[in-house]
C-alpha cells in the first residue's frame, strides 16, 4: 500500500507515479531501426511525396482493409478534405456529435456546410442510429462517426438510415468490429497520427481511406493544390500532404500496432480485474466491438473532486470535454434547441485515467486503490487484497 497523504485526510498515494500516456515504452525496441529510416531519408533527399509516403499509404490501406489509403497533413485537414471529395458544400448539414474533439465539428465549417450536432450513447460515447435519425433533415449530406475513445460505432446501422457516412477513427488506429476495422466501414474515414495517438508519428501527420476510386481521385488532388500534375489545377484545393519522414516512421510502426492495440485491451481487463468497474462506470465496448483504447475514459458523478484525489495520489488523468463541442463560442452561430442529454452528462463526468499498451496489473492496481481511497476514505480494495497475496 501507499502512503498517506501527509497533514491531510487518509489517502493512499500511489508509490510509482502512473502517467497518462506512456508512447515511449513501446518505441524503445524501434528507435535504431526508426533512425536508420530517418537516415535514409535525408540521405535519398526525397522530402515530399516521396517514396515512403506510398509505400505506408498502401501498407495502411490493406491494414485497415480499404482500396485506398492517402496521406495528408493532419487529422483535421482529412476531415474536410474528406468532406470536399464527398460532394459536401455550401447549403449542405452534416452531422456530428458534440461529445468528441473540437475538430470534428471545425472541419465542416471550412467546405461551406453547416454542422448539425447530435447525441450519443451514454455507455459507448458514440453515436447510434437512433441519435443520427433525431437529427437528419432533407439538407443532410453526410454524418461524421466518431469511433471515440477506441469504440467503433455502428457504421452499417447509421447508413441504413440513406446517408453517407464519414469515420472519425483518429482514436480507433487498431480497433476492431465484426463488421471490419474501422477505416472501411464508411464512404470514406479520416486518422490523425498525432504523436499520443495509438498508431503515432513525431509530429502531425493524417490519412483518409476509402475503397472509392473516384473519391480518392478527388482526394489526392485536393491535397495537392487540386491539381494531380502541378500545372492544371481542377479545384481550389489545399497544400496538405503527408510528409515523407513522418511516413517512414509510421512504416516502422504499423506492424506493431495490432500488438499495441493488445496490451490496451490487456489494460482495460486489469481494470476490471482490479474491481474498478465496482467503485466507477467503465466504457463499455460497442457490441461486436473489440477497441483498441486510446483514452479510457471512466464516468463518476463527482468526477473533478475525484481528477483532485488522483493527481494527489500521483495519478495522471484528465477530462477532455467538459465543456462540449456546441457549447463552444466559435460554434454559436451553429446551435440549434435540440437537446442532448447523454452528451451534457457525458462531459459532467467523464474522466481519462492512464491506458497504454503497457499498462501492467499493478498500475491498475493501484490506480484502482487510489479511486477507491477518493470513493471511501481508504477502504482496501480488491486489488489491495490481490497485491498483499502476490507480495
Amino acid at each position: 500500500m501507499g502512503a498517506q497523504a501527509p497533514g491531510g485526510p487518509s489517502r493512499i498515494l500511489s508509490p510509482v507515479p502512473v502517467p497518462l500516456f506512456d508512447t515511449q515504452t513501446p518505441l524503445l525496441p524501434l528507435r535504431d531501426e526508426i533512425l536508420a529510416r530517418i537516415g535514409e531519408v535525408v540521405e535519398d533527399s526525397r522530402f515530399i511525396l516521396g517514396p515512403n509516403v506510398g509505400a505506408f499509404e498502401q501498407e495502411f490501406a490493406e491494414y485497415v482493409g480499404a482500396s485506398h489509403a492517402i496521406g495528408v497533413a493532419n487529422g483535421t485537414d482529412a476531415i474536410t478534405i474528406a468532406l470536399r471529395a464527398m460532394g459536401v458544400g455550401p447549403g449542405d448539414e452534416v452531422i456530428v456529435p458534440s461529445f468528441t474533439f473540437y475538430a470534428s465539428a471545425e472541419a465542416i465549417p471550412p467546405t461551406g456546410a453547416t454542422p448539425v450536432f447530435c447525441d450519443i450513447d451514454l455507455e459507448t460515447f458514440c453515436v447510434t442510429a437512433d441519435t443520427v435519425r433525431a437529427a437528419l433533415t432533407p439538407r443532410t449530406k453526410a454524418v461524421i462517426v466518431v469511433h471515440l475513445f477506441g469504440n467503433v460505432a455502428p457504421v452499417a446501422e447509421i447508413e441504413a438510415l440513406g446517408v453517407a457516412v464519414l469515420e472519425d477513427a483518429a482514436q480507433a488506429a487498431g480497433s476492431t468490429s465484426d463488421a471490419g476495422r474501422p477505416g472501411s466501414l464508411g464512404t470514406a474515414a479520416t486518422f490523425s497520427f498525432f504523436p499520443s495517438k495509438n498508431l503515432g508519428a513525431f509530429g502531425d501527420g493524417g490519412a483518409i481511406t476509402t475503397s472509392d476510386s473516384e473519391l480518392a481521385d478527388r482526394v489526392r488532388m485536393l491535397r495537392f493544390h487540386g491539381s494531380r500534375d502541378k500545372v492544371t489545377y481542377d479545384h481550389i484545393g489545399y497544400n496538405s500532404r503527408l510528409d515523407e519522414l513522418q511516413a517512414a516512421i509510421l512504416r516502422v510502426q504499423l506492424p506493431h500496432l495490432d500488438a499495441w492495440a493488445r496490451g490496451r485491451r490487456a489494460a482495460a481487463g486489469h481494470y476490471a480485474a482490479a474491481g474498478l468497474g465496482d467503485l466507477i462506470a467503465l466504457p463499455v465496448a460497442v457490441s461486436g466491438c473489440e477497441p483498441a483504447w486510446h483514452l479510457y475514459v471512466v464516468r463518476d458523478r463527482r468526477a473533478d473532486e475525484l481528477a483532485q484525489a488522483l493527481s494527489a495520489a500521483g495519478i495522471d488523468n484528465k477530462a477532455y470535454y467538459r465543456t462540449p463541442v456546441h457549447r463552444q463560442p466559435a460554434m454559436s452561430a451553429y446551435r440549434t434547441a435540440v437537446e442532448l442529454p447523454a452528451t451534457e452528462e457525458a462531459a459532467r463526468t467523464h474522466l481519462a485515467i492512464p491506458m497504454s499498451a503497457v499498462l501492467g496489473r499493478e498500475q491498475a492496481m493501484e490506480v484502482t486503490d487510489a479511486v477507491a481511497a477518493a470513493s471511501d476514505g481508504g477502504k482496501p480494495t480488491a486489488s489491495a487484497s490481490a497485491r498483499e497475496a502476490v507480495a
